[in-house]
């Protein structure tokens, strides 16, 4: 696997839950002056998610499993030799995640206000936050709760165009539904959200 260039200054390309990795060894193999990380809990996943990467030679490319949280709050943590080489992320991708439809279970959803704070920790303005879904009550729902974010806003299409389309297993899954997206930008905010 592909060290993460953290100390380097390089700005990743993340995918919160990868899945199988289709979508974004696409991704990368299209945009090779990007570094690309995906998250996925499930280590089948990323193990597969890694042979396509090898399959294809992608160098510009790494599959991490772990919890989202933890590994944004590791992130976002002080490099021990090098403080000042916070890494920054670019991009961010959050395709199909489970809409936890009850709303007993909405605390689960990843699209929550604590990963917008956390995300803007380690972003930049003008870095963006893709998020598409086919149900339709998650989709308001994480519209509702970029917009009651400081840090963020929804774009317009035409001002922050889908970045890349490749239809992965979760789409073809969804696509009896109609997947909706949007992309969030990073505004010029000063950021003291508390990550724990």
């Amino acid at each position: 696997m592909p060290l993460l260039p953290l100390t380097a200054g390089t700005p990743l390309t993340l995918e919160l839950g990868c899945g199988h990795g289709h979508y974004l060894n696409a991704y990368a193999a299209a945009h090779p002056a990007e570094f690309c990380v995906g998250l996925d809990l499930i280590a089948d996943r990323i193990a597969r998610a890694g042979r396509k990467a090898a399959r294809a030679r992608l160098t510009n490319l790494a599959f991490v499993q772990a919890e989202a949280a933890l590994f944004l709050q590791a992130l976002a943590a002080p490099h021990p030799t090098h403080p000042e080489a916070s890494p920054r992320l670019r991009r961010i991708f959050l395709l199909f995640s489970d809409p936890w439809p009850k709303r007993r279970h909405w605390k689960h959803r990843v699209m929550q206000s604590t990963l917008l704070d956390t995300l803007a920790t380690l972003t930049d303005p003008g870095a963006t936050l893709h998020f598409r879904t086919d149900h339709p009550d998650y989709f308001i729902y994480a519209q509702e709760v970029v917009a009651a974010h400081t840090g963020w806003r929804v774009a317009e299409p035409e001002e922050a165009p889908w970045p890349f389309e490749h239809v992965s297993v979760f789409e073809e899954r969804a696509l009896a539904g109609t997947p909706q997206s949007f992309t969030a930008l990073r505004l010029e905010t000063t950021v003291s959200a508390k990550i724990s």
